[in-house]
């Protein structure tokens, strides 16, 4: 099967990696230890037959599936299992540890914080209780926890290669980070497929079938992902039949897909689009009342009616309303030019000028088209006599890290698809702590999203985040835009794709007749 891929992958070392075009060919390779029931972010085994949780919440232990190897043929057990949680507690130089974005979400600390990385760590250690016993002890509680094992950022590695490979030496020059051969040649998991190669002049990469896979068994013999970053360009190639499948199509052409054989799967939504801001470089950001006026001069219902596909909804704060501590009542910032611009009179911000950063070479789940967004929501700014300064980069060639890291815009797009059913990977992965990408320091928040994240599971975890969810729409440190369904298309031939709310589409079991 060829499958069309939005954009190049940046590393295949998931350590290093919070990119959906990049987890969607991990995830093909490499296991974690609890996985998602397909279609669904319901809980299943993976790597570990069973778990559980222990000493409220600060010790967690897997009961490990016997017999399994790594694509090297080196064994999985226990002592692998903490070599690799080791390896991500004790990673040195600030280059590598602000690559770990998943971990210091999760994790939060490192055992020497170096470079932006300042939190107190999760992790504790990790006991080999015996060769199928796997022990995680924590230093505090997380409502994360089980679901965040599922993240293919902590995907269990070969140690053998990763120290074969010098897999920690990521390195850093200016805004450039480099990676090394394990990310990019040698990536060994236990998945049903396993890494072959990477022709980055072609933008190609192969899979071929794991024959001595333990936990899924493929049907298909080879698998390669075909970088195509214009979504027109990945509909001709569907057509005629250079690939069999591509994500995110156009929401204007689903019928015409269907009129010409092809399988539309709609993904129930688990997402949101955010307008970002960045207070650290313009003053005037730091007013409320100015991030308040973005807020109602964007035209949101207008932009969700006529750009995003059938399905999608205003979104009025920063998690989607499927999972728990999403609140009815938070402050809603309904359309009204006239207000906007009275706010940015109020604060002397009139005719203010914003660098805008969009990216390219791109379409994710709660973004289609990255260009129509940024010209509809920049149309709107302009109508609030704000002059917009545009600044495009490629998704990954530069745009990721120049927002992400280097925070060199005013404003920005991007967005998040759920990991898992918990309002702290959305609101605490965004605004948990400081971030080059928003630029503000607020302790009290910080502290709301932690005493949230900490509450036991249940209606006060539930409620914990309900309140931290109106906490962040008074203070709103970036504007919600949307909620969006997005699909993945399939040629006639391919059966047994299953669609997922995560984008966590599993390739073993495809076949294509």
């Amino acid at each position: 099967m060829v499958f069309g891929a939005a954009g190049n992958p940046k590393t295949f070392d998931p350590l290093f990696n919070d990119d959906g075009e990049t987890f969607r060919i991990i995830r093909q390779m490499m296991d974690t230890l609890i996985m998602n029931k397909p279609g669904t972010a319901d809980l299943e085994p993976g790597l570990a037959e069973k778990w559980e949780g222990s000493n409220e919440g600060k010790t967690w232990t897997f009961t490990l599936k016997k017999g399994v190897k790594f694509h090297d043929g080196t064994p999985f057990n226990a002592e692998a299992v903490c070599f690799n949680f080791n390896r991500m507690f004790n990673m040195k130089g600030a280059a590598a540890q602000s690559q770990m974005i998943y971990y210091g979400d999760v994790f939060e600390g490192f055992a020497k914080n170096e470079g932006d990385a300042s939190g107190d760590p999760v992790f504790k250690d990790c006991q080999v209780k015996d060769e199928s016993t796997a022990v995680l002890n924590l230093n505090k509680a997380k409502g994360a926890f089980p679901a965040a094992f599922t993240l293919p950022s902590f995907s269990i590695q070969s140690p053998d290669a990763l120290k074969k490979y010098n897999a920690d030496a990521v390195t850093q020059s200016g805004d450039s980070f480099s990676y090394p051969e394990y990310a990019l040649k040698h990536p060994t998991g236990t998945g049903p497929f396993k890494f072959e190669s990477w022709d980055q002049a072609k933008g190609e990469i192969t899979l071929v079938k794991a024959t001595d896979s333990p936990t899924q068994t493929a049907k298909l013999d080879k698998l390669v992902f075909k970088v195509i970053p214009d979504e027109n360009a990945r509909k001709q190639a569907l057509k005629a039949g250079d690939i069999q499948g591509y994500d995110y199509p156009s929401p204007a052409d689903y019928g015409l897909l269907r009129n010409d054989g092809e399988q539309v799967l709609i993904r129930p939504s688990f997402n949101i689009l955010y307008l970002g801001i960045n207070q650290k470089n313009n003053p005037k950001l730091k007013d409320l009342k100015v991030r308040q006026a973005l807020a109602y001069g964007l035209n949101r219902d207008q932009f969700v009616k006529s750009k995003l596909p059938e399905g999608a909804e205003t979104a009025t704060q920063f998690v989607p309303k499927a999972i728990d501590g999403y609140n009815e009542n938070v402050t809603k910032y309904d359309y009204n030019l006239q207000k906007a611009k009275d706010l940015l009179k109020e604060a002397g911000a009139e005719g203010m000028t914003l660098k805008f950063y969009y990216p390219t070479e791109v379409t994710r789940p709660y973004m289609p088209n990255p260009a129509d967004i940024f010209t509809s929501l920049s149309e709107d700014m302009k109508a609030m006599g704000i002059k917009v300064e545009p600044v495009a980069k490629p998704w990954n060639g530069g745009y990721k890290d120049d927002v992400q890291k280097a925070g060199k815009h005013d404003v920005h797009l991007l967005g998040w698809t759920g990991d898992y059913n918990d309002a702290g990977n959305f609101v605490g992965t965004f605004f948990g702590r400081e971030k080059p990408e928003f630029g503000f320091t607020n302790p009290e928040l910080f502290s709301a999203i932690s005493a949230a994240d900490a509450a036991p599971a249940g209606e006060t975890h539930t409620k914990a985040y309900q309140e931290v969810n109106q906490k962040i729409m008074e203070y709103l440190p970036a504007i919600p835009i949307s909620y969006g369904p997005p699909a993945i298309v399939v040629g006639p031939k391919v059966k047994g794709l299953v669609a997922s709310p995560l984008t966590d589409e599993r390739f073993y079991t495809v076949t294509v007749n």
